[in-house]
């Protein structure tokens, strides 16, 4: 893309939200590949957080966005959620579903397909009250603290990676989506610029922060709103290693 990596400034100023879902989540057929990548997310998170998987106390979701499916699965296995986000106006998408604010996004279909997963899609308005009951908290968060306008290298992930990695204890988890080998993604009718990984370069910064690998996942699945080639998507459940 044109004019650089983009910046945590251009993010403020231009990422808007409902442009996003719409692109990204909308499950009215329009856009088949992402109701695909959205499903498989949601398949690999009941695995991860549905019975016999991952629980605990206390989860922290890095970089929201203005989503809230990727917690549906943890909400039944943690008690304390929080979420976060760069931008103001994804936080507030946010806080809009938790507040049952008129013009919040309507995620029940996705709510109803979590729900399908488990076994009693009927319940998906008990489901949605007990996120709303177990997300704590929206806070901002910025990965890149002190240096968030850098270009986008591999070191910058790696680095980001390590910071994830300070705020669990020896034994916690760490859960993460990446989609591999793209270097930018439209919202709406703008650009956003993303760093272009390989599976293994994934695997190897998650390794060099200080984590065993205990489950991967790995996908041909694309974007239809991205011309890029041979992109797949990568779903990593890692636990980060006790101190020296």
């Amino acid at each position: 893309m044109e004019g650089g990596f983009t910046g945590g400034d251009e993010y403020q100023k231009h990422f808007l939200p409902r442009d996003y879902l719409a692109t990204y989540y909308s499950v009215d057929g329009s856009h088949l590949p992402e109701i695909e990548m959205l499903k498989f997310y949601l398949e690999c998170l009941h695995k991860t957080f549905g019975p016999g998987g991952l629980q605990g106390d206390t989860l922290i979701d890095i970089g929201s966005g203005p989503t809230i499916y990727q917690v549906l699965a943890a909400c039944e296995s943690f008690q304390d959620i929080t979420l976060s986000d760069f931008t103001d106006r994804n936080r507030e998408e946010l806080e809009k579903w938790l507040k049952k604010e008129p013009g919040a996004y309507d995620w029940t279909p996705v709510v109803k397909f979590a729900c399908e997963l488990e076994g009693n899609s009927g319940r998906w308005q008990e489901k949605e009250e007990k996120l709303r009951a177990v997300v704590k908290r929206v806070l901002k968060c910025d990965v890149h603290l002190g240096n968030p306008l850098a270009p986008a290298v591999l070191d910058a992930y790696r680095a980001a990676l390590c910071n994830l990695a300070s705020l669990l204890k020896p034994g916690g988890h760490l859960v993460t989506v990446v989609t591999l080998r793209l270097s930018s993604y439209m919202v709406g009718k703008r650009e956003f610029s993303c760093l272009a990984l390989e599976k293994e370069e994934v695997e190897h910064a998650v390794l060099d922060a200080g984590f065993d690998i205990e489950q991967l996942l790995y996908s041909l699945r694309s974007y239809s709103v991205t011309s890029a080639a041979n992109t797949g998507v990568c779903f990593i459940v890692a636990c980060k290693k006790p101190g020296p």
